[in-house]
């Protein structure tokens, strides 16, 4: 397995922080994010960059961008925040039907939208999305 998807909404939260956090941990794999209605060309919400960057990560060079049948086609992999982005995904499209699993499959939780909320709300995301990768990671490394 060698390219990984994230997935959420508006790409500038959730998956520009599972995407640098599965960077990190598989360096040799291609990772990247998209969004289901991405606020396209719009970088990582500031607390999104700030709380990344508190955990040394680096965020700064992220834009937001839609999801495109090409990314479900090349993805062998797609790692998404909630179930409802699960349902929504296979519906548009139904060949990603197989791969997509969400971030949170392991632990049973979705990873709530901190957008617009307050700082704690980012904090959680961030704490849920890193329980997400750690659970993932081993099972990622079976694969290859």
């Amino acid at each position: 397995m060698k390219n990984i998807l994230t997935l959420c909404i508006g790409n500038i939260c959730r998956s520009p922080i599972a995407e640098a956090l599965l960077a990190r941990e598989f360096p040799d794999k291609t990772v990247w994010s998209a969004g289901l209605g991405a606020l396209i060309g719009k970088p990582a919400d500031p607390l999104s960059v700030e709380i990344a960057a508190e955990h040394g990560l680096d965020l700064s060079a992220h834009r937001g961008q839609q999801l495109a049948g090409w990314m479900c086609q090349k993805a062998e992999m797609i790692l998404v925040m909630e179930q409802s982005h699960k349902t929504a995904l296979e519906q548009q499209y139904p060949l990603a039907r197989g791969k997509v699993f969400r971030l949170g499959e392991i632990g049973k939780f979705n990873i709530a939208d901190p957008y617009r909320n307050p700082r704690e709300a980012f904090e959680s995301a961030y704490a849920d999305i890193a329980r997400g990768v750690a659970d993932w990671a081993p099972r990622i490394r079976q694969l290859d």
